[in-house]
């Protein structure tokens, strides 16, 4: 049996880190569970009460493998981390930062550029930790026990099949529509989730329960984006074991890997990108429920 660790890490202590476990077993791949924050992961993984709200950082290397081999029974095959990693100190913007602006930029998915103080010693500590627990940063090809670093919107308009970068993210939703009102802009929101939800279930069930926002608070919805992230990580280091993603790098001291749409699961399903598929069919859904309440929204969509 094979198991993933994926992790949404935040590049500041202050702010939480989104952490997903996936688990194959004789009838494949699924979601173990996903938390908003590496205390709600550890807390679940030894049966203490979980915290009321999410809390800061990431925390060590060595706490995080031993929760996931509670859960999962073994410990991960592959972590995949959203957060600048390399083979040295990060300083500034890397090759691969570069690299995969070049592949992605023209889609809206370029590179942010790290530097010494974000992630800064948080990427170092955590690239360390997990090559002392052997787990080596995975540049060029994908060894196991192995770590990854990957970046959610690429892997989305891949595995979305979509020209440009999809707009899911919380703390762009003002400038997303930014001539809505927050009560619009929350339907358009839960709307892309939930739709973006019917893809990621194919690739691993159990991802769409987590993928809907209809209800919570601003607060809740940073939480589950967290958690979303942390899922679309778990598929990416899916895809990279089973030979379905692709390094870009520019040099040997680090690498974003880009999960490409597995061709299997396309075929069985029509393209998300057709208005007939399940991805637009349930836009529509979620848009046409609240257009028939509200003559404006609707006139916008």
């Amino acid at each position: 049996m094979r198991s993933v660790l994926g992790i949404d890490a935040a590049w500041t202590e202050r702010n939480a880190s989104g952490v997903a476990l996936a688990v194959e077993d004789a009838n494949g791949w699924r979601l173990q569970g996903a938390w908003p924050s590496v205390a709600h992961f550890l807390a679940e993984a030894y049966g203490q009460p979980s915290p009321e709200k999410p809390s800061g950082g990431v925390g060590p290397a060595n706490d995080l493998l031993a929760a996931a081999r509670g859960l999962a029974g073994s410990l991960p095959d592959l972590v995949a981390i959203d957060m600048p990693m390399a083979l040295e100190p990060i300083t500034g913007r890397r090759a691969s930062d570069d690299a995969l602006s070049r592949a992605y930029g023209a889609r809206w998915c370029a590179a942010h550029s790290p530097s010494s103080s974000r992630p800064g010693a948080i990427s170092d500590r955590m690239r360390q930790g997990f090559a002392e627990a052997g787990y080596d940063l995975c540049v060029s090809e994908i060894t196991t026990p192995g770590l990854i670093e990957v970046y959610p919107h690429p892997a989305l308009v891949e595995l979305c099949d979509e020209p440009k970068r999809l707009p899911y993210k919380v703390g762009k939703i003002r400038s997303y529509w930014p001539k809505l009102s927050p009560e619009h802009r929350r339907i358009l929101l839960s709307g892309e989730w939930s739709s973006i939800g019917t893809v990621l279930e194919a690739y691993l069930p159990g991802a769409e329960s987590f993928c809907t926002g209809f209800e919570l608070s601003m607060a809740q919805l940073k939480a589950q984006e967290d958690m979303i992230d942390a899922i679309i990580c778990c598929i990416c280091a899916i895809r990279a074991l089973d030979g379905g993603a692709q390094p870009l790098a520019g040099d040997d001291k680090s690498a974003i890997w880009v999960p490409k749409a597995d061709p299997v699961i396309q075929s069985r399903t029509l393209l998300p990108k057709s208005p007939y598929s399940a991805r637009a069919e349930m836009l529509r859904e979620v848009w046409h429920d609240n257009m028939l309440d509200d003559p404006y929204l609707a006139k916008i969509i």
